[in-house]
């Protein structure tokens, strides 16, 4: 987690930064991408405006969610208890 300074500086976490080969001195792009911001180290090509790039990217992403959505489904009857439990507690019957 990075914060934002009184002058609206942001550090890069090292992680980040060795990971995509980020330095002192270097230039990034910040790009509006709907409800996130795009950070883009310099030297990596501009995100495609190409309509048709875009929605390969965009598939690509919901493979990839979908994926992980699957992975984490909750067992039924798994959790040791049912619904009907939340709305009798605590009470007699």
């Amino acid at each position: 987690m990075a914060k934002v300074t009184s002058k609206l500086q942001v550090t890069v976490p090292k992680a980040i930064a060795d990971r995509y080969g980020i330095r002192p001195g270097d230039d990034i792009d910040w790009v509006p991408a709907g409800d996130a911001i795009r950070v883009i180290p310099a030297g990596t090509p501009a995100p495609s405006e190409d309509p048709a790039a875009r929605l390969q990217v965009f598939d690509q992403a919901s493979e990839r969610h979908g994926r992980r959505s699957r992975r984490r489904k909750p067992v039924a009857g798994d959790r040791g208890w049912s619904r009907e439990d939340l709305y009798h507690r605590g009470r007699s019957r």
